[in-house]
């Protein structure tokens, strides 16, 4: 089941700092005469920054302040048509930006450039060398199962012959990500690299040690302060432990307490009604529910639905038929509860038995059922 995430991976702060930061970033591109317009962008907290620069007799240059080293998207607008108007392929270049002067030197794209004068920069352009033929492989498969005819795609051996090549290559890109951060516990980049390898649900067996392994400057900067709370978080989600209580409040508006529900057996599903795949997956949990429901079994829906929009989360629990109890606080990724239980991609589910232990997570259609029909015939 396809799931939406909120990626915090390389493309998030790397290693965040307390004071902010003022960058340089100076471009000659040798192949270009005349006029036209590059743009630079790159998040902050809260919100998306769009910069743009004229193309000076090949030359451009950008300042500006960020809070910590930020991963950036420069883009040349080859047409004039603006930045919403690239094509498909557009000519980009990702960069990091810093408080060092950035140099860009190129014959006649940005995709092409050579960065020097970053330290940072050339630990990215280290790091991806390190990991780049996984990732070439798996860039070749993606684009071959594009490109398989339609007539074919109902072959399951070719599809199950790309799939298992792409798992494998994946795998080795995994491994590489691994051996990169042990040979570099101080590279910003091996935080990043571990943030992707845990995935948005974290082993915390596995993932812990290695977060340990990196450089004290690492674990103590903002994305190490915040990669350690989310180990505590799954920590704290992980099977076996305790489901973290909460309140929050119903379509009603009344507040709904979680140890209320203690003496059954609880699904506490997170979803919401913009998404797609948590539609999708609410007819199976519908027929869990009617199927276990008179066996000590419930759920506690818990929305991502938006501020404003109360309307369309209860007329989604409506058109789904979830008759059973829901709650929000409609803050969308800022939901308290969703906060608490480290939640960053939907949908998600957590069961838990009657003393209020998590003893599944994750548990869909007959997987979920089984589970049920387990613990309820004990």
């Amino acid at each position: 089941m396809k799931r939406i995430l909120l990626m915090i991976l390389v493309a998030l702060p790397i290693v965040g700092l307390a004071q902010s930061s003022t960058f340089t970033l100076k471009a000659r591109i040798a192949g270009i005469s005349g006029s036209g317009r590059v743009y630079l962008t790159y998040q902050i907290p809260g919100k998306m920054m769009v910069d743009s620069a004229l193309i000076n007799d090949g030359s451009f240059k950008f300042n500006g302040t960020v809070p910590y080293p930020l991963k950036a998207q420069l883009w040349m607008d080859h047409r004039g048509g603006g930045i919403t108007k690239l094509g498909p392929n557009p000519d980009m270049l990702t960069l990091f930006l810093d408080k060092e002067e950035i140099s860009i030197n190129a014959t006649d794209s940005i995709k092409n450039s050579i960065i020097t004068g970053s330290r940072i920069n050339a630990e990215y352009i280290e790091y991806k060398a390190f990991i780049a033929v996984p990732v070439k492989e798996m860039a070749l498969i993606t684009a071959e199962k594009a490109a398989v005819p339609a007539d074919q795609t109902n072959d399951q051996q070719i599809m199950d012959d790309l799939k298992l090549r792409y798992q494998k290559a994946a795998e080795n890109k995994i491994a590489l990500q691994y051996q990169y951060i042990k040979l570099n516990p101080n590279s910003e980049f091996s935080l990043g690299a571990l943030h992707e390898v845990a995935g948005p649900y974290i082993d915390v067996a596995t993932i812990e040690p290695i977060y340990n392994g990196l450089s004290a400057d690492i674990r103590n900067s903002m994305s190490g302060q915040q990669f350690a709370k989310s180990i505590e978080i799954a920590r704290n989600t992980a099977v076996g432990s305790m489901a973290p209580v909460f309140i929050q409040n119903d379509v009603d508006d009344k507040p709904v307490n979680l140890i209320d529900f203690r003496g059954k057996y609880v699904l506490l599903d997170f979803w919401a009604s913009w998404c797609a795949p948590c539609r999708a997956e609410n007819p199976n949990v519908v027929k869990t529910y009617q199927q276990f429901k008179d066996k000590n079994f419930t759920v506690l829906g818990v929305s991502l639905d938006r501020p404003g929009k109360k309307d369309s989360w209860i007329a989604a629990i409506k058109a789904d038929g979830l008759t059973w109890t829901q709650v929000s606080d409609l803050k969308f990724w800022d939901n308290t509860v969703v906060k608490l239980y480290g939640i960053t991609g939907i949908p998600q589910n957590y069961l838990i038995d009657p003393a209020g232990k998590i003893i599944g997570k994750n548990l869909k259609g007959e997987e979920l059922e089984r589970k049920l029909t387990e613990v309820l015939s004990q």
